[in-house]
């Protein structure tokens, strides 16, 4: 049962995304924000088609923990889910994600138009320069900004050493960073066709501030995120 209903979901999903990609089009000539509205309906659609053919719902926690203006928002990262959700709940953010996202025909202009941050992975120090710069840019207008620090997504209970450009983007930009916890990978697994019915539990925690050592700022946030997950993971949210 669960393959049907998740062969439903990707026949919607596919379709519900060629649509707002082809009749979207138009808002590109528009200011940024109405792509940000367009993305908003996109995801709202999106979630709707989770719970109506997976069962597979959300609860969102800490939202009190979120500053005002701009900020570093450093996630885990378990499944696609985990790449949607944040246009639902933060407003007119950036986002840090690999560059070949930007290389998906009529995809990818969307997410250069939107003003994000791409990332050339095999780019070494240089493009972790041109990140924390790109990344300075939307600081300087107070968008929030998205990362996953383990670069990938990592399976419930595992994970990666942090990549270095999240503590680059803590040292250089002086602004809070609003570590996340997940559990989306128990429902919607990294590779995996099948999603499993469920509610999804991402949780805000309590912001680090600005101006830490380098390795103390790593430890904390790293000991925040995968601390959470791992009970959210074998609680199941409890």
């Amino acid at each position: 049962m669960a393959l049907i209903r998740s062969l439903l979901f990707n026949i919607f999903f596919y379709g519900w995304t060629t649509l707002i990609l082809l009749f979207g089009l138009p808002l590109m000539l528009g200011p940024r924000s109405w792509l940000y509205h367009l993305g908003r309906f996109w995801v709202r659609g999106i979630m709707a088609a989770l719970g109506l053919f997976c069962g597979l719902r959300y609860e969102i926690r800490g939202l009190e923990h979120l500053p005002q203006g701009a900020f570093l928002v450093a996630a885990k990262h378990q499944s696609a889910w985990d790449t949607l959700i944040f246009s639902l709940l933060l407003w007119d953010h950036s986002f840090v994600l690999k560059q070949e996202l930007t290389w998906i025909p009529v995809f990818g202009l969307y997410l250069i138009r939107a003003g994000l941050v791409p990332v050339d992975r095999k780019g070494g120090s240089k493009a972790l320069r041109k990140m924390v710069a790109r990344a300075k840019e939307a600081v300087a207008e107070g968008r929030p900004i998205v990362i996953f620090p383990e670069g990938t997504r990592v399976a419930p209970g595992q994970h990666r050493p942090y990549q270095p450009g999240v503590a680059a983007l803590y040292s250089q930009l002086g602004v809070s960073v609003v570590p996340v916890a997940l559990n989306s990978g128990l429902f919607w697994g990294r590779r995996r066709f099948a999603k499993q019915p469920g509610t999804i539990i991402l949780e805000f925690l309590p912001p680090i501030e600005p101006g830490l050592n380098r390795k103390v700022f790593l430890q904390r946030l790293e000991s925040a995120i995968e601390e959470r997950s791992r009970t959210l993971a074998q609680s199941k949210g409890q």
